[in-house]
Parts: C-alpha cells; structure tokens; sequence
C-alpha cells in the first residue's frame, strides 16, 4: 500500500511504536558531527554497514554516485556491507537489479531482514503460518514451511496457526481488517520481516509490514516479534560475516531512518551516520527531528 509523502508523518508514527523498539543512547544535549560525505567521515572504520532504501537506491533507481562512494570505500580496505530490511523477495532479486545499475555484491556483502526470518523460522514450531505476500512473489525459499497466502478469504486468516508478514505491496485495509478480526478472535505468533513503517520509492511512501504489525498490536494487544532493523538479529547475521575481529566502535551503520537504522545500530554499540537527503527525512528540518525522537547519530551527511 502506498501513500503520498503529505499524508505521511513518519517521525510521529515511529515515536507513537517507540515502546516497541529497542532501548537506544541515553539522550542527551544533542552533539553530532556534520559533513559533506561518507568518505569525510570513513578513516577511523574497518566495516561500514549500508542501509538500502533512501541510502544506495530510491525504489528501483540506484541513487547517482553510489557506485564510486563503494569503489572508493573498497579502495581504503573497508569492508562495505548492505543491511536491508527487504524481505518480500529473495537476495537474489535485489542483487541482480542492483548488477543491473552498476552495483556488484556478492551474497556474502548483503544481509537482508528476509534471511533474519528463514533464519527464526528454523526454530519455529511446525505451523500453517499465514502469509502477508504480494502476488506473484519469489516464495522458493519458504517451500519448507507450511503456509497460506492471506488475501481477501476470511478462511485463510480463520485457519492460520501463526502469522507471518513479509511483503505489502497489494496489502490493504480489508485484508488488515481481515487479520486484525482474526487475532482479536483467536490470538496466535506473529512475526514482522520488516519492521520499516515506511519505504522512500520514486514519488511516494509505500507502508510497509512494520506499519501493519504494529497496527495489528496496538488494535489486537498481540506482541509480534519484529526480525530485522532497529532489532539485533539482522545484526548478528551481518556479525558473522566480518572478516577479522573489529570492536563495536570500529563498525559504522549508515541509514536515512532514525528509529531503525540510527537506533538498531546504537543498540548494538555501533557508530551511526544519518543520510538526509534523498530517505525518511527528505525535505524536514533534521535537528528538530533528532531533537523529538531523542535518537542522535555521531554524523550526519546529505548522501553517502
């Protein structure tokens, strides 16, 4: 489901869901650093995390100048890792489209949300989950679980042991309505594979899975268990990954989204780089933003 940028307040939504994310830095006078670019601000780390929407790409469109800010990154023996929170389809996709814009990754260089949830779902007992899906989805890598699309069948969601919300491309108010009825009928797990309210693409917002769990809670009293940024299992898959044994404060989270990127990346003891330019920020005053949500990054700079 989309929404145009006027009808959406993000900043206030996130703080509204702030009981539900991790505990960040004690908040302070705010003190961070600004500048021009990520190569200003790279010597000091050995690895830096990427965030994917609003920071590398804007929907299907890789932001101009990525390509050589990775290059150059690379070319200072930085390791230059990207976390998304993307889980409505495989690695694979956003590996190929990015190749297709320039951008080459290998698998081991991309850490997604999708894989935070394969990951959980091997200690899952065995359900029939009911699964928050566009049509026509790369579901490959779910062929071991038991499942059932949720679209606009009451018996889908009637039926379900668990729910599992991945992708909310053709979501809508009637099949929310659908899941929320559901749970207030017959509480059951739910797990969130992207816990983004919101995603920049080319001229909208979309809402995302992290919008509907959240609704689902705040209308059902259901906790669901949200898998991927600002939350630690999407950091602990990246962790593994590293080459060497760099500390905490040598590791630098890059993200255009405070209350995941920024946050995710404090709880973890990391080092943080706001962007503003082209993400959740675009066009608001971005002191009075960190000064509300009480989240402070070490830097802030217009793009990568």
């Amino acid at each position: 489901m989309t929404v145009t940028t006027a009808e959406k307040n993000a900043l206030t939504d996130y703080e509204s869901v702030r009981h539900r994310l991790p505990a960040g830095r004690p908040l302070e006078t705010p003190i961070y650093k600004r500048s021009q670019s990520l190569a200003d601000i790279a010597s000091p780390f050995t690895v830096i995390f990427l965030d994917a929407y609003g920071v590398i790409n804007i929907g299907d469109d890789l932001i101009p100048g990525v390509v050589e800010v990775i290059s150059d990154l690379r070319s200072r023996d930085k390791q230059v890792m990207v976390i998304s929170n993307s889980a409505g389809y495989p690695k694979s996709t956003m590996l190929q489209r990015l190749a297709r814009q320039g951008l080459e990754l290998s698998a081991e260089q991309v850490v997604t949300s999708r894989e935070a949830v394969l990951e959980r779902l091997k200690a899952e007992p065995s359900h029939k989950w009911g699964l928050m899906i566009q049509k026509g989805a790369d579901l490959e890598d779910f062929q071991s679980i038991n499942f059932g699309v949720l679209d606009d069948d009451p018996l889908v969601y009637k039926t379900a042991d668990a729910f599992l919300l991945i992708g909310s491309e053709d979501w809508s108010e009637h099949r929310q309505n659908l899941l929320v009825e559901a749970s207030i009928d017959r509480p059951r797990p739910v797990l969130v594979g992207n816990p983004d309210l919101y995603a920049p693409r080319n001229g909208f917002f979309s809402r995302e899975p992290g919008y509907y769990g959240h609704d689902l809670a705040d209308k059902t009293g259901v906790q669901p268990v949200f898998l991927g940024k600002p939350f630690p299992e999407i950091f602990n898959l990246a962790f593994e990954r590293i080459a060497g044994s760099p500390s905490a404060q040598q590791i630098l989270m890059v993200g255009d989204t405070l209350h995941t990127d920024i946050l995710g990346g404090q709880a973890m003891g990391l080092s943080t780089a706001l962007v503003t330019e082209h993400g959740g920020l675009r066009g608001m005053n971005v002191d009075e933003a960190v000064s509300r949500a009480g989240v402070v990054p070490d830097f802030i700079i217009p793009r990568i």
